[in-house]
């Protein structure tokens, strides 16, 4: 006896067929890109409100914090701001006990900036509470969604890198 026959595969057929949705122009991408991250570091920004300190404090705090014991030059241009502006954010963060100001071991005429412990606690406790914000989002996930941007993370990162392709 001749075996059954084997049921139409059409509804595979069909899907392979059909043609992927085209893709995004760059203009488009960088449009969508740029105001979601806008709106999600608007969003995240709330939780600094906590460390009571403004906004260019804290992001001058992170520099000095990152970079490790810096020039007020160096700050200056890293923050994008005059001298004379990132002078009066370092009086501010020294009043607080966040930063103190050191001769440079090289050259006693160069002044370098660093974090306190407790300035580098605060930059800490602020990243742990943006990143609690994250969780709790991506928490609300599908498990299908954390996996899609879980894929979409490297391409992310490359592009923060200011690399097109690896």
């Amino acid at each position: 006896m001749p075996p059954p026959p084997t049921p139409p595969r059409r509804a595979r057929t069909t899907r392979a067929r059909r043609a992927a949705p085209p893709s995004p122009s760059p203009t488009d991408l960088a449009d969508r890109l740029h105001s979601s991250a806008i709106h999600l570091l608007r969003r995240l920004r709330r939780e600094d409100d906590a460390s009571g300190l403004p906004a260019p404090q804290l992001s001058a705090l992170s520099v000095i914090v990152f970079a490790g014991p810096i020039t007020l030059g160096e700050l200056a241009r890293a923050e994008q701001v005059r001298p004379p502006t990132i002078s009066k954010l370092i009086v501010e963060l020294q009043a607080h006990g966040l930063v103190e100001r050191e001769p440079d071991p090289a050259d006693r005429r160069i002044v370098r900036v660093r974090a306190t412990t407790r300035g580098s606690k605060v930059l800490h406790d602020g990243r742990q509470r943006r990143v609690a914000a994250l969780v709790a989002s991506l928490g609300a996930l599908t498990g299908r969604d954390r996996a899609l941007l879980a894929r979409a993370l490297p391409v992310l990162e490359r592009i923060a890198r200011g690399a097109e392709e690896d």
